[in-house]
């Protein structure tokens, strides 16, 4: 079977080029069908092949929080007919890196031991534009086996302050 990302491209790319008005809204109702197809009981609902795809698609429409707009559900009627659904995430994935490679942005998902507050995540998220020199949308997300500190990823870049990462330091500068 071919990999995810490959079968992913073509549908983020075509995506990406009818809604060219709209991407941030598409992007929120995609990362909602995204998350959805994300659980393993869904795929095995869908992938039963006494299950009619109307039935798939009414399931999904109702798992959402907002209703789909109409290009919404001609994308999902035309993904659940390919039988991609376990595709959606990837999907979501590289429709954001399209919208950010347009903008000029990057996504940054920052990993705390704790919750950080709105006005720390506003330092943090600007002192992580300076470092990395470009406009991040930011995403926390907690980690406690950090013990303190944070690690923040944008793209294939990541900065570790976190104790974890020290004591790691000073281990093999022990032990060298």
């Amino acid at each position: 079977m071919a990999e995810l990302a490959t079968i992913a491209r073509p549908y983020a790319e075509a995506l990406f080029k009818a809604c060219p008005g709209d991407l941030e809204g598409t992007a929120g109702w995609l990362d909602q069908l995204a998350s959805v197809a994300g659980s393993p009981q869904l795929l095995e609902f869908a992938a039963n092949p006494k299950v009619p795809p109307e039935q798939v698609f009414e399931l999904i429409s109702g798992l959402l929080k907002q209703p789909l707009p109409d290009a919404g559900k001609n994308f999902l009627r035309a993904v659940i007919d390919n039988g991609r659904l376990a595709a959606l995430p990837e999907v979501a994935i590289q429709f954001r890196a399209l919208c950010n490679a347009r903008s000029g942005a990057a996504d940054a998902v920052i990993y705390s031991a704790f919750p950080i507050d709105d006005a720390a995540l506003q330092e943090v998220g600007a002192a992580l534009e300076r470092r990395f020199a470009r406009k991040l949308t930011t995403r926390v997300e907690l980690d406690p086996s950090l013990i303190g500190g944070i690690r923040a990823v944008v793209g294939d870049e990541v900065l570790d302050t976190s104790v974890k990462a020290r004591l790691e330091q000073m281990k093999a500068a022990l032990t060298a």
